[in-house]
């Protein structure tokens, strides 16, 4: 029998894993005028952990992290594809390419997009902001064994306060996620 090789996911302080998410954007927060050095990252982290999400960095981090997401839906946008319709088409499926080469760059930009509304939803959503769990939760309907969507999914169980043993706590999820809509 094989490893489970998501079990490493599951066992992870939830700290660790925000912290590696951030770390993967901290590029692309300096371009956004959001420096985050090592400190800042474990910091910004823990404090998500810990349920304070009102420290004088947040704000922005989140405002960042915010257009960082919309650049990415706009890149699904140029094939006419949302992000739950990009999850579900394949390549072949996208115009645009003629060569290998343009097959390439296309597939970068699609996968790279995905991973960046995956990740910054995760993020945004630890940090307190919800207008992406229906984005999370369709990722992690298609692909739940992914990385990026184990750590999505336990950041929802987290925030939602959701028991991710019951068998209904993925619908379970989409009610919490109605309740902040309407509260």
């Amino acid at each position: 029998m094989l490893p489970d090789r998501s079990a490493p996911l599951y066992a992870a302080p939830l700290n660790d894993l925000l912290a590696m998410l951030l770390r993967q954007f901290r590029r692309l927060l300096a371009e956004k005028g959001v420096e985050m050095d090592e400190v800042a990252i474990k910091v910004t982290a823990q404090a998500a952990c810990d349920r304070e999400n009102s420290g004088e960095n947040i704000p922005a981090l989140r405002d960042a992290l915010v257009a960082l997401v919309m650049e990415s839906e706009a890149v699904l946008a140029r094939w006419n594809l949302t992000f739950s319709q990009a999850l579900v088409t394949q390549m072949d499926a996208i115009p645009g390419w003629e060569s290998t080469s343009d097959f390439l760059e296309i597939a970068n930009e699609k996968s790279n997009a995905e991973l960046r509304i995956a990740a910054g939803g995760t993020l945004l959503a630890a940090l307190g902001d919800y207008r992406y769990v229906p984005h999370l939760l369709a990722a992690i309907d298609h692909a739940p064994d992914e990385v990026e969507t184990i750590i999505a999914k336990r950041v929802l169980l987290f925030v939602s306060g959701v028991d991710g043993d019951m068998a209904d706590w993925r619908a379970r999820l989409a009610i919490w996620h109605s309740s902040c809509i309407d509260g």
